[in-house]
């Protein structure tokens, strides 16, 4: 195995999922999660966790994509792969908001992930995150 395979796998089980067979692309996600491990290089993982992780949410409860977005994020930002970085911390932010974190808490990840993004000029990214922001600060009132 190549360590750029579980990046293979999983756009593989992202496919396969999104094509309507959730078990079988979650078979290949959780495939390409093991090969992580394996191939002994973890430069891709923030890659794999951030694509993976949706469709593991169809299967796993929503809140254990949470802690995957965190790990991906500190994986991402390791190998130096900014983009990946701020993908995992854009996915964690709108997923606290459908999993039932604490309003104030989802409010505060994503003014932290905001000025992550603004610092490294990922203006695209983080337009998108504004759009939660304000729909979290019109739920808290």
């Amino acid at each position: 195995m190549s360590p750029v395979s579980p990046i293979g796998f999983v756009h593989l089980g992202s496919c396969i999922a999104k094509l309507g067979d959730i078990s079988e692309g979650y078979h290949y996600v959780k495939l390409a999660h093991t090969l992580l491990d394996r191939v002994g290089s973890r430069e891709s993982a923030g890659e794999v966790i951030c694509f993976g992780t949706p469709v593991r949410a169809y299967v796993e409860p929503l809140q254990a994509a949470l802690k995957y977005h965190d790990e991906g994020y500190a994986a991402a930002l390791a190998s130096g792969d900014i983009i990946q970085a701020a993908l995992n911390m854009m996915q964690l932010s709108m997923k606290m908001l459908f999993a039932g974190v604490n309003l104030q808490t989802t409010r505060e990840k994503c003014a932290e992930v905001i000025d992550f993004m603004y610092e490294r000029k990922m203006f695209i990214f983080m337009t998108q995150l504004q759009c939660l922001q304000k729909s979290v600060l019109k739920l808290i009132g």
